[in-house]
């Protein structure tokens, strides 16, 4: 699609009533283009990250009137996609009409009734943090130039903070989320000393003063905002983390788009739960045996043997551990050996986007360990970043052992097959080349997740690290490990589930170490629903790849399918199936 053409000649063919099938097609993409158009302007913090820099030099209005006017965009662009008969649209501006009225609904429901702006500090921290990370992370623009943006973002930051603080109701803000946002807090100091200061020096006088001046506002606007989180919020922080039945389903059904019920996601995760568990026993006892040749095994074994010779073929993969400090070399140096290897197997199409390896910024740690950070689709050439959050230094020794242990070399073998390569790095460089620009900002998570998890079984079955038992065993962990995401991420939310039975699946019935349970417990309940878009993601590559392969017969290779695959962007498989199988598009 064209990057905002002509946006402002179409409002009269939208606004009077249905359109004409023979003009439908125009209809949308002239909407389409002015919704990308418009939507910067709404999150000007956003629009940096895709690649829209117009608004470089402001920060998101968080406050009522924020709030009203987003309200209004939504319900605008509500009418008038209603106003479109989409069954007259070509099959690709149907699914890209069907995401927007999912982003539309999801928007409107999130401001209504979800209302995370009045209960959720750790999206403000995160805003407030990307705002001028997103600004000099990528060079996207000269440095002098950027700089500029980023001494109008922290002029404004304190009454952005201010917005923040007179948004949030202590009464209504879960404990779990103020003490996250505390954490993060000093976060937002630390990208200015580590990415900005140290390019003072080189700038214009006129910039340089300006820059200091905005600096030392920002720092007392933080310190005073630390105060608040730390003497006012997270005291007083008394609302409920679960988000209950009601608000799950809804939330869930907008951010899988899926056919899938809360239900029937849960007894396809029940069921995987026991094969997987199964699956691993079967391998474990396949390094046990080589390791005592002369014990007999019973046909029969009981649950408390399966898990000890499964704990016991893990142990033998948590010998292989990294170093405190090894983890972002190891990463760069299994990357060149999962390039390689996919490169060898002809898997898929590798793309030459550039990718870096970075460490976490401090304002992002504690919800997640990794992460893949590509840049937005308007970005074009700029570099996408493989993430790895170092390991705190208040971790005791005991606490750094388990979170080694839980990614030693195998797991971080399989980290870099998920988050890189043949993971999400590959996965969005192909699926962006997808001329839809829209579909890019809208794109499914349970299908980029989804794929990464299907990446790491791929190469596994492929002979990765010449079809080692225990690499094998530990992405068999991994995968379990989404199982559990989708129980877990539905039984604290909905069921009520503790921490203590959290754990327990985690650590006994997961194999996971308690370093990581621990983390993904405090991420359960800042994130519902995103948890289950790993299970749920890879469940529909699974059954896709079964329909293709049936409906393909002997022209199916595993390349062909995997570039035609990536080829139609980042939407719900649902949507993909539609374009491979040639079907009608669901719910037109």
């Amino acid at each position: 699609m064209r990057r905002f053409v002509a946006a402002g000649l179409v409002v009269s063919a939208l606004a009077g009533g249905p359109v004409a099938a023979a003009d439908g097609d125009a209809a949308f993409e002239a909407l389409a283009a002015r919704y990308l158009d418009e939507l910067p302007a709404l999150s000007p913090i956003t629009a940096t990250s895709l690649g829209d820099h117009r608004y470089d030099d402001r920060l998101d209005d968080v406050g009522p009137q924020g709030r009203r006017d987003a309200l209004a965009f939504w319900r605008r662009y509500e009418a008038e996609l209603q106003g479109i008969d989409r069954s007259s649209l070509s099959k690709p501006n149907q699914i890209d009409a069907a995401l927007l009225a999912n982003q539309i609904g999801s928007s409107l429901w999130s401001l209504r009734e979800l209302q995370e702006w009045a209960w959720n500090p750790v999206q403000y921290t995160q805003l407030a943090g990307s705002s001028i990370y997103g600004l000099m992370a990528r060079e996207f623009a000269p440095l002098e130039e950027r700089l500029a943006s980023v001494a109008a973002r922290l002029e404004a930051m304190p009454t952005f903070l201010q917005q923040v603080r007179q948004t949030l109701d202590p009464a209504r803000v879960p404990k779990i989320h103020a003490e996250t946002a505390l954490s993060q807090t000093p976060g937002l100091i630390s990208i200015l000393e580590n990415m900005v200061v140290p390019e003072l020096d080189g700038l214009s006088p006129e910039l340089k003063g300006r820059l200091e001046h905005a600096i030392a506002a920002t720092r007392t606007a933080v310190d005073e905002q630390r105060r608040w989180l730390e003497e006012e919020l997270v005291p007083n922080a008394n609302g409920e983390f679960r988000i209950g039945a009601q608000k799950f389903d809804r939330k869930l059904a907008f951010a899988l788009d899926s056919p899938l019920s809360r239900a029937e996601i849960r007894e396809r995760a029940e069921s995987e739960y026991r094969r997987v568990r199964e699956e691993m026993y079967r391998v474990a006892l396949q390094v046990y045996r080589g390791k005592y040749p002369l014990v007999e095994v019973s046909d029969q074994p009981t649950p408390e043997f399966e898990q000890a010779v499964t704990r016991a073929a893990l142990e033998e993969a948590y010998r292989h551990l990294p170093g405190r400090d090894q983890i972002v070399p190891l990463a760069k140096e299994y990357l060149e050996q999962a390039t390689e290897f996919v490169r060898e197997k002809d898997l898929v199409e590798v793309p030459d986007d550039p990718l870096e390896i970075k460490i976490m910024p401090e304002f992002q740690r504690g919800v997640a360990v990794a992460y893949c950070d590509s840049p937005g689709p308007l970005d074009k050439g700029q570099k996408t970043f493989y993430v790895v959050a170092p390991l705190p230094d208040d971790w005791t020794e005991q606490q750094v052992e388990s979170f080694l242990r839980e990614y030693n070399l195998y797991s971080l073998q399989d980290l870099t097959i998920h988050e890189a390569m043949p993971g999400h790095y590959l996965q969005l460089a192909l699926s962006n080349r997808y001329p839809s620009v829209l579909r890019s900002t809208l794109y499914s998570g349970s299908f980029v997740e989804g794929w990464a998890v299907y990446a790491e079984r791929i190469m596994v079955d492929a002979g990765y690290l010449d079809f080692d038992p225990l690499m094998r065993l530990i992405n068999l962990k991994w995968y379990l490990r989404a199982v559990v995401n989708a129980m877990i991420d539905q039984a604290i939310h909905v069921d009520g589930m503790t921490r203590e039975e959290a754990m327990r699946l985690m650590v006994e019935g997961g194999f996971q170490e308690e370093r990581e349970a621990a983390g993904k417990w405090v991420r359960a309940q800042l994130s519902s629903t995103q948890l289950s878009t790993y299970f749920v993601g890879y469940q529909e590559h699974v059954d896709l790849r079964k329909a293709v392969e049936a409906a393909w017969g002997e022209d199916f290779s595993q390349r062909r399918y995997h570039d035609a695959l990536l080829s139609y962007g980042s939407p719900p498989a649902k949507y993909v199936r539609a374009m491979l199988l040639e079907e009608p598009v669901p719910g037109t």
